[in-house]
């Protein structure tokens, strides 16, 4: 059985997020609340973590993954990022979008789409996300905890049944080590997926916010 961590919405408790920044360092791969879907993740540089995340999502080795950073800064260490797309990011950062763009060389080849050598970054508007990720020091994996064999595409919105957390709680409690609760309900749209690797912003997935960068693409 997974170990659950309640803590604060607003002021997640230190304790609780050192001893699950020290799981995810030794491997660990948890359940928890994101801005948008609650998600599956683990410590970007945990390499048997991230294979896990992989074999539990179902997803082939060519399929690239999103991970969280703490802040934009944090992202341009992670991604190429010129002065356009900082622009365009700083705009709706923190928010529920994830941004497409050139991997830099500290981006696990695991992680990434091996033809484009692109990854798909967020940051994240909740507390609790940033705090965890501040507290590992890392950057965090995040993708959706809706399971196969309902969500064989990952589809930007989630049937009712994926956003009952006592549901998603129970199905996957013995498939994480880590479930992290901070008393809110799992939200029902996944992320807005825009691509910045082209030179103009493109929408490839409309999810949570998407209307409010179409009126600027």
């Amino acid at each position: 059985m997974a170990a659950i961590y309640t803590v604060h919405p607003q002021n997640p408790q230190m304790r609780s997020l050192d001893e699950i920044a020290s799981a995810l360092r030794r491997g660990a791969v948890m359940l928890y609340p994101s801005d948008t879907v609650y998600a599956i993740g683990c410590d970007l540089n945990a390499k048997s973590a991230v294979t896990r995340v992989r074999q539990l999502k179902q997803l082939a080795n060519d399929k690239p993954l999103t991970f969280l950073c703490e802040s934009l800064s944090d992202v341009a260490q992670y991604a190429r990022v010129d002065d356009s797309a900082y622009r365009f990011m700083k705009r709706l950062i923190p928010g529920p979008y994830t941004f497409l763009l050139p991997a830099t060389k500290l981006v696990p080849r695991l992680v990434l789409n091996p033809k484009r050598k692109t990854t798909g970054l967020r940051v994240p508007d909740r507390v609790v996300c940033r705090a965890l990720i501040a507290a590992l020091g890392n950057p965090i994996v995040s993708t959706s905890a809706y399971l196969p064999p309902e969500e064989p595409e990952e589809p930007s919105e989630l049937p009712a049944m994926g956003t009952e957390k006592a549901v998603l709680f129970d199905r996957l409690d013995k498939h994480v080590d880590l479930i992290v609760d901070d008393g809110t309900e799992p939200g029902a749209l996944t992320s807005t997926i825009i691509d910045l690797t082209t030179g103009e912003p493109e929408i490839v997935r409309q999810g949570a916010g998407w209307e409010e960068v179409a009126v600027w693409i």
